[in-house]
């Protein structure tokens, strides 16, 4: 009986990693998405192998949207601009749902490489 293991297609893109959910992988915009998010939503300090990954956004969760809105912004952009070098940050937007009491964040880039615009929606 031969045990070895099935034979499973690798992504052909240069950059790529495992989808959240386990079932097949991430590549192109969709990769940069999911690490623009993964970068905002750990705290900067957390990861003990890289302690400056990450960002401060846990900082400014409950305070008042007009004081924090500067703050979620830059606070999107730096750690973007430091740790995911395919992405050019073209905008960000903070939005509200009034309804449900949370604050999205929105920032749009650029690939390095491109010209179309895209964007990624994180919960802090």
């Amino acid at each position: 009986m031969d045990m070895a293991p099935a034979s499973v297609a690798l992504p052909s893109s240069q950059h790529w990693q495992p989808a959240p959910s386990g079932d097949g992988y991430l590549e192109g915009v969709a990769d940069v998405q999911q690490c623009i998010h993964n970068v905002l939503v750990t705290p900067k300090g957390s990861s003990p192998t890289r302690p400056n990954f990450g960002s401060n956004l846990y900082l400014y969760i409950d305070r008042p949207i007009n004081q924090a809105r500067p703050h979620l912004v830059r606070e999107s952009v730096d750690p973007i601009r430091e740790f995911e070098p395919r992405a050019i940050v073209t905008r960000v937007e903070i939005l509200t749902d009034a309804l449900n009491a949370q604050t999205f964040i929105r920032p749009y880039f650029k690939l390095a490489d491109g010209v179309v615009e895209h964007f990624v929606d994180v919960r802090p």
